[in-house]
């Protein structure tokens, strides 16, 4: 059986510069109505890079909507109608002043589908080249070197948990182990 939801009227609630919201009015399948919220984000990237010493760039910084410093890889938001590639090299090359002669894909990723229409997209970045970082001029952060073995214990004992991140890094490693 195929489920689905059927929009019978939707209105904006709000329009910011990265979200937009939207309080939609659904018929469901047994006829019933309901009411929907849905955030419309653009997505994003995250970037999970790895250098011949077997360790991963992550960046600190402060993440306003939870109050706390969150480790991280380096991500960032699409323009409207950007190729997630291009914004994985954009992204890693402004927060961490590298770039990367492979990207490999690990996938797309729902955030919380629930509520959000947001989709990450994660690489791996290989065959590391060092720049210099040029980050935004709203963007405050620090990139710390960790192999990618310790990181894994850090998601298995949940001390990290930013969800791109702990996806990328359980992703990296099983691509890495399966490929060499």
């Amino acid at each position: 059986m195929a489920f689905y939801e059927k929009t019978l009227k939707s209105e904006e609630i709000y329009r910011g510069s990265i979200i937009r919201v939207l309080r939609d009015e659904v018929e469901v399948q047994s006829g019933h109505r309901a009411l929907r919220e849905v955030v419309e984000h653009h997505g994003g990237v995250g970037v999970l890079a790895l250098d011949s010493q077997g360790r991963v760039p992550m960046v600190r910084q402060y993440r306003y909507p939870i109050k706390q410093e969150v480790m991280e890889i380096p991500a960032g938001k699409l323009e409207l109608g950007e190729d997630p590639l291009e914004c994985a090299v954009r992204e890693l090359s402004e927060e961490t002043g590298l770039s990367a002669e492979r990207f490999i894909s690990l996938g797309s990723i729902l955030p919380s589908p629930g509520y959000c229409a947001e989709v990450l997209y994660v690489y791996l970045a290989l065959d590391l080249v060092p720049g210099k970082a040029h980050l935004d001029e709203d963007e405050f952060l620090d990139v710390e070197y960790i192999p990618l073995e310790e990181l894994h214990g850090m998601v298995m004992r949940g001390e990290l948990t930013d969800a791109k991140t702990v996806i990328a890094v359980l992703k990296a490693r099983e691509y890495l182990k399966a490929n060499g």
